[in-house]
């Protein structure tokens, strides 16, 4: 017998483990449980048994996250997207689903939302821990995401990755986070396939936000879209948060900055590169109230009228979601 095959020998069915590690985390040993996880993997994928490895870490993963224990469950789904890419797994619907199932596990808190009903020293000390512990939350599951987009990206059929994840992404950060990164939600979902959940999320924002980030919101959700090429998602949405802003009485923003994307989804649908730049000059000033709006239209440009970026290197927004 070779050395490997006796290695592998060796090793139990990944099963055994699994039920042996499970009892662990239910007794409370959360620290012990994940450095057993992470050695025992280790020894499977290093004879090459990767289908137990799998199962070992996404066991793990949920289990610790359905305890609470986000540091060492996002740990170990961070470990089961990294034996992915060694294992060399090309991405598909069954791994797609079991990513799945280890973000459904991610907890879901609800934030306070009353904040100026806080008004004593211990309420204020609950607060800054809740947030603190959101903010863990909404780390862990968004290193995990972007870690799963990337290898769905570099070993599947999409080069910006699996719409689902970008999906499940956005909606994250946006339920979980005291004070959601817009720009970044807007950027997951308009690489997604939810449309419709985009356009809700962005009411529910209108409803709450400060005066004039909503128009911005709206816009940045548009220019998302078109800095990818897809007109028909960029007029929908528009559409679709107006009939949703009526349903919930709200006022549907009415600025310079709304005209200007109006006019900018009519031109797109035409040959009109000096009617692009004519708008760009025109409604300077609405576009510099976010210094990403100058950057969304140079790529806006490159892929309606193949006008090449002013700097050939990734900008900043390149860097910003950089995978």
């Amino acid at each position: 017998m070779s050395r490997e095959r006796f290695r592998k020998a060796l090793l139990p069915p990944g099963a055994e483990n699994i039920e042996k590690l499970k009892n662990i985390v239910k007794e409370g040993n959360y620290y012990g449980a994940q450095q057993m996880y992470k050695t025992t993997t280790s020894r499977y994928a290093t004879v090459g048994r990767f289908s137990e490895a799998f199962d070992l870490l996404q066991s793990g993963a949920c289990l610790q996250l359905e305890h609470e224990q986000v540091t060492c469950g996002g740990e170990l789904a961070m470990l089961f997207v990294e034996m992915l890419v060694k294992a060399k797994v090309d991405f598909d619907e069954d791994y797609l689903d079991r990513i799945r199932k280890i973000y459904k596990k991610f907890p879901r808190i609800p934030v306070p939302q009353n904040l100026d009903m806080v008004d004593d020293d211990d309420a204020i000390h609950r607060l800054s821990e809740t947030f603190g512990a959101a903010k863990i939350r909404v780390e862990s599951c968004s290193s995990f995401l972007k870690a799963a987009i990337k290898w769905s990206a570099d070993s599947g059929p999409r080069k910006i990755g699996s719409p689902e994840l970008h999906d499940m992404l956005a909606e994250y950060i946006y339920s979980e986070s005291p004070e959601p990164d817009m720009t970044r939600v807007c950027y997951h979902f308009a690489r997604g396939r939810n449309p419709n959940r985009f356009a809700s999320t962005l009411v529910n924002f209108m409803g709450k936000c400060y005066p004039g980030e909503d128009d911005l919101a709206i816009a940045r959700a548009v220019l998302m879209y078109l800095s990818i090429g897809n007109l028909r998602d960029a007029n929908n949405i528009m559409d679709e948060i107006e009939k949703l802003a009526e349903v919930k009485g709200l006022q549907f923003p009415d600025s310079e900055l709304i005209r200007f994307i109006n006019y900018l989804s009519q031109t797109l649908m035409r040959d009109a590169l000096p009617l692009f730049n004519t708008l760009k000059q025109k409604f300077s000033s609405s576009i510099e109230r976010d210094p990403m709006f100058n950057e969304l239209l140079e790529d806006i440009g490159e892929k309606f009228y193949g006008v090449r970026r002013k700097n050939p290197l990734q900008g900043m927004f390149g860097e910003l979601f950089k995978m």
